[in-house]
């Protein structure tokens, strides 16, 4: 019978996915009634299941941040004695596997949340499972802020949006009174994307005069050319939106030609999802948007803990991860192991132990409050102290 469920909202999606019928409500809410909770009854099984999405099994670093808190969570005795179990399910493959591994999470692991460390296109084929399931989908990578304004009740980030990243770039420049002759180098894909749309219209509102847009191109190829231009305009300040691999590249090539820019970028340039350490030598005197656990108390441990398991120091992705399944935990021992409830917990949440900052949300399920920054100085993070 569950099989059969399983397969009628599999399909249903992706007619949905392709333009077609959307799901009936009704029966949306009928198969969300077959499940291990609902409003009326609650079945406790042999283990609390809670599903993560990865977008490759080579993408260890969430996995393992999120497997550090289930296991340091049952050794304190999990929930009432029930142990919390991981479900870990990729979405790499054909596009679509997103919308696949949510469906399987739901109805064959029947696991009562689900996070996802994924890229925003991931994130919202993952989003559009849990608006059709009613189960909380917590994000802990993308920051995409179309998916907070999808609407979905039961949709959270513990990380910063690109709004709330792109506010702490821009008052930083102002505080450094660079606001005039801002160049921004992004990278092609899709999350960098829309980072770079959502910091143009910020600093369109804050007053900010419109940045150079340079576009690298995956290839590399383009680089002299970009040097070239930034020299040419007579750039003050550089603003980086890309991953770590971007970063590798572009930065050394930009201090190569000595060029005296500040330079700044988004928290995505160190999302490092494997398991090795960053190269900070790299990032020297650059401003990132911090991930707040290189300095709380709690991170620290955390960090200390993390290495001792798993032989390297953890990145922005695995104390998100951390983070992530904590609250979702802490959700669970709140209102117990039902989906219903949990969705309306996780509203009311204030985590206050979180290794990367206090966890609250918004009316649209983003983290409350504007993201720190921090400068790489002798190869190691430094909290930059705000006078603004």
């Amino acid at each position: 019978m569950i099989q059969l469920i399983y397969k009628s909202l599999f399909c249903s999606i992706i007619l949905l996915l392709t333009g077609s019928a959307p799901i009936d409500a009704q029966n949306s809410k009928n198969l969300v009634a077959t499940q291990i909770t609902n409003s009326n009854k609650t079945e406790i099984s042999e283990t609390v299941k809670i599903g993560l999405l990865i977008p490759s099994l080579e993408s260890e670093s969430a996995k393992h941040g999120a497997e550090l808190a289930i296991r340091i969570a049952n050794e304190k005795g999990g929930y009432n004695g029930i142990p919390f179990q991981l479900i870990t399910r990729s979405t790499a493959g054909p596009w679509g596997a997103g919308s696949k591994e949510s469906v399987n999470l739901v109805f064959e692991d029947e696991v009562l949340a689900i996070m996802g460390s994924l890229d925003g296109r991931n994130a919202h084929l993952a989003e559009q499972v849990a608006a059709k399931t009613r189960i909380v989908f917590l994000s802990t990578r993308a920051t995409d802020m179309t998916l907070s304004q999808a609407f979905v009740p039961w949709y959270f980030r513990t990380i910063p949006n690109d709004r709330q990243q792109a506010i702490s770039l821009i008052q930083e420049l102002f505080r450094k009174k660079e606001t005039e002759n801002v160049a921004i180098i992004s990278t092609e894909d899709y999350d960098a994307r829309y980072a770079v749309g959502t910091f143009l219209k910020v600093a369109d509102s804050m007053n900010l005069a419109k940045p150079k847009q340079f576009l690298f191109q995956s290839s590399g190829n383009n680089i002299q050319e970009i040097l070239s231009e930034i020299k040419k305009f007579n750039v003050k300040s550089i603003v980086l939106f890309g991953d770590y691999q971007f970063a590798s590249k572009i930065i050394p090539a930009l201090k190569q030609q000595n060029m005296i820019q500040s330079i700044l970028a988004s928290l995505s340039i160190i999302d490092n999802k494997k398991t090795s350490e960053l190269n900070w030598t790299i990032f020297e005197d650059i401003t990132i948007i911090s991930s707040g656990h290189y300095f709380t108390d709690s991170g620290i441990e955390f960090q200390k803990e993390f290495k001792k398991t798993y032989g390297y120091r953890p990145g922005a992705a695995a104390a998100f991860a951390y983070d992530g399944i904590n609250v979702i935990i802490d959700v669970i021992k709140r209102a117990g192991p039902n989906r219903d409830k949990i969705i309306d917990a996780f509203a009311e949440t204030n985590y206050k132990n979180g290794v990367t900052g206090e966890i609250k949300f918004d009316g649209n399920g983003n983290r409350v409050g504007i993201p720190d920054l921090m400068i790489i100085k002798n190869e190691s993070p430094v909290a930059l102290k705000k006078d603004y």
